[in-house]
Parts: C-alpha cells; structure tokens; sequence
C-alpha cells in the first residue's frame, strides 16, 4: 500500500495545470475570506479562451480578480457571490457583467446550492499534510467541506503559513483529488479604531450583556467597540460564525471563559477565522477552538440552544416597523445576508427565554446627510431581517426593545433613539402615515 507521502506526490500539480481542470458550463465553489485560494484564482483569467459559462461561487471574495474584474470577461467567467465585498462592488458599479448576488442564509449556503447543481470543482486551502495524512481546512469551514465532499474535483492549495486548527477542519490526502503548493502568510484584517460614537454605540450594547452569556459577535469598528466595553464583564462564551481578535483578547483578559455554555463547554465555536497574523499564531493547535460548519454553527436551532445567547449585528438602515436592511441600498446589492438572520432567530428564540438579538446603527451616514432611521425602506432594498424578529436596535443615542411592540409604540421608540437633527422630521412623516 501506498504511503500518505507518496499518495500526496502523485497528486502535487503547478496552479497552471490546476486551472487547466477548468471546463465550460461548469460551477467552481472557492474558500471564502482568510481561507481564498490566492494563488490559483489569480491564474483563472488564463483559461478564459478556453471556456464559457463558467460560475465561480464564494463569499467575501479579498481581491479583484481578472476573472471577474475584466470586462472582456463576460461570457467566459461570471463570480456568483454569496456576500459582496470591495472588488464585487466595484466590477457591479462598473456594469462588466460578470458579477451576480446568491440570495441565502449562510447556514444553508451550501445545501441550497447542492440542491441545484453538484459543482465541478472545489478549490481551498489548507495545511501541509501531517504525520498521519492529514491536511487541516485551517481557517474556515462555514461551507468548504460539505462542498469539498460532493464536487466532482478537489483541489486544495497547501500553505505553510496557515495554523492548524481543531474541530471539524481535517481532510486525509486520499480524498483530495489535486494539492498545489502556494505559500504566503494568510490574508490579515487591520484592527479597526472606532471613533467616539462607535464607542457610544459599544456602551449600550454592553449594558444589554449580562454576565455568563454566549455571544456572537461580528467584525467591524462597531463590534469592536463594542467588545472594548465588554471588558468588565464576566464569564462570557462565544458561539459565532466569523473569529476575530476581539475575541481573543477577551479571552486573555478573562472575560470570555466559555464556563457557563450549555452547549459546547468550555469551547469556542466557529465556522471560520480572519484578523491578525497574531490571531492566526494563537488558533494553531488551539484545543480550546472548534471550527465547525456553518450548516450546523449558524443553524438557529442550535444556537438558541445556547444559554443567555446574544446575537450583535449591524444594519445600514431600519423603518419604523423594525424591518432591517443589512446588505443593500435600495436596489443595489452592496453586501449580503450572511449569518445575521441566523443568529438573530437563533438568539430570541433561545430556549432559556433569555436570549437577544441587537441591530446596532450609527444614527446618521453620509457625513449626517441622512437618517438610518427611515419612515421605509427605500424602494428594491432587500430585508435582510424580517420585522418580526427584530428585538434590540441601538444607535449611538440609546437603545429600544421592538419585540412584542405594536407599530405605533416600535416608530416612537425608533424616533427616540434617532439623531436629535432628524427627530421632528421623522414624527412628521409617522404622523402621516397614520403610525403616530
């Protein structure tokens, strides 16, 4: 029998010959975020004058790839995202018709696609093989492995540079159908500064945090504030699809213990990883994290099984009978879904009944030109979170409760927590529309 070394040899190809697997009409599912295999989705472009109809699923795609990014792409490539980063947005502006939006709930990103269609070709990251044969997925498996266990080809680009991570993350090199080597340190976020009114708007959702509870917690200047002022608290565990820093360094400070989970004790639990080269170092080998999948982290019906769980998420806008839009303007796509709609059910439908789920806001955008508090939600935005389970919303003026709310008592207790500028506008426009 073949030896795990001699098996990962026969199967070592160069990223040209890995893009050359390309065919057209086919689907291609990459790894999202810290996890995006770099090296070949840099060569994509090169087998454009061999193919056409080919669809690249993924989330959060880090670099404006030709692929996608070239105009004389269209016909050839098209980047079917699940959640609209810098370069997606870019390529959508500039109307290169090579970018389209995946309407989904991340927890069934991938079933929802292997309803459709068994793709092709997978292609991830991962950690050069171990002793036994086996590879770690490193830094994400929110939808990697159950598409990596049904498409027609694997191939995994082997980096040394990423940690070794636990949980749900190892693959044996038998069931890999291609490894490439592309080492390079993994794609890092920088550690956003929030200014005095994220800071005000991190207070108040501390103060809806009580000690012991298991939190979700995203990414951004907001939930970094948000966890600076989580400092004083107590026992705190984390159930959350995306590990940042902030959660680490509560952890050193002690206020993140995972002690008083219901599920999953003494555990992290997370479906994938992105922030410092520090954070990264930290998740090596790092038994107190699990990486699980996302069909099973973001599904609500095991986080509400979480005790005191709360869920904090941001939003662009909310009308005054609570419905949130997270991911567009109007008819412009400008993220996506994501896990909030997941976590948000999951966190009030907690089966201790303590649960919550907060929508955090800045009170104003474009320079306080406008309210984020709106009378509606301007015509084609997507409700990313349905009015009825919309629970806490706060902006840098304070914090309102909705659940149970009728429309009149949710529109005057939005108004309340809007900016000062656009308080007396906003009752106008309630008062007409017959909700004051």
């Amino acid at each position: 029998m073949k030896n795990h070394q001699d098996i990962y040899k026969e199967k070592l190809i160069s990223i040209e010959e890995a893009v050359g697997l390309i065919k057209s009409d086919s689907d291609i599912i990459v790894a999202q975020c810290a996890s995006e295999p770099q090296g070949c989705m840099s060569k994509f472009h090169l087998a454009a004058k061999e193919v056409k109809n080919v669809q690249v699923f993924s989330v959060l795609t880090l670099k404006p790839y030709d692929f996608y990014m070239m105009p004389e792409m269209k016909g050839k490539f098209e980047l079917c995202s699940w959640f609209h980063a810098a370069g997606s947005r870019a390529a959508l502006k500039a109307r290169t018709g090579t970018v389209t939006y995946v309407p989904n709930m991340l927890h069934r990103a991938a079933s929802d696609r292997l309803k459709v269609r068994k793709p092709h070709l997978f292609f991830g990251t991962c950690t050069p093989p171990d002793e036994k044969g086996f590879v770690s997925l490193s830094l994400g498996i929110t939808y990697e492995k159950d598409i990596l266990e049904n498409a027609e080809i694997v191939v995994l680009e082997v980096n040394k540079f990423l940690p070794k991570t636990l949980g749900d993350t190892q693959v044996h090199v038998s069931d890999v159908s291609y490894f490439v080597e592309y080492h390079q340190l993994p794609p890092t976020l920088p550690e956003p500064q929030p200014d005095e009114t994220a800071l005000k708007i991190g207070r108040h959702i501390a103060e809806l945090v009580e000690d012991g509870s298991t939190i979700q917690l995203g990414i951004g200047e907001i939930p970094n504030a948000c966890a600076l002022s989580l400092k004083s608290k107590k026992n705190l565990g984390v159930h959350t699809e995306m590990f940042v820093d902030s959660m680490m360094e509560l952890y050193e400070a002690g206020v993140i213990t995972n002690t008083e989970k219901s599920i999953h004790k003494g555990k992290f639990v997370c479906t994938f990883a992105m922030g410092s080269e520090k954070l990264y170092r930290w998740l090596d080998q790092n038994m107190a994290v699990e990486f699980l999948r996302g069909r099973y982290v973001n599904d609500p019906c095991v986080m509400k099984q979480n005790s005191k769980m709360v869920s904090i998420n941001t939003c662009i806008m909310i009308d005054f009978s609570g419905q949130v839009s997270s991911e567009s303007i109007g008819i412009e796509q400008y993220s996506g879904t994501g896990g909030q709609s997941d976590t948000a059910v999951g966190a009030i439908e907690g089966t201790d009944g303590k649960g919550k789920s907060i929508i955090a806001c800045r009170s104003t955008a474009k320079n306080g030109t406008i309210s984020t508090i709106v009378p509606t939600l301007p015509e084609g935005s997507a409700v990313t979170l349905h009015r009825s389970h919309t629970d806490f919303v706060v902006t840098e003026w304070g914090s309102v409760q909705l659940t149970g709310r009728t429309l009149r008592e949710r529109t005057a207790a939005l108004i309340s927590i809007a900016h000062p500028d656009f308080r007396e506008k906003l009752r106008d426009q309630a008062i007409a529309m017959g909700y004051l």
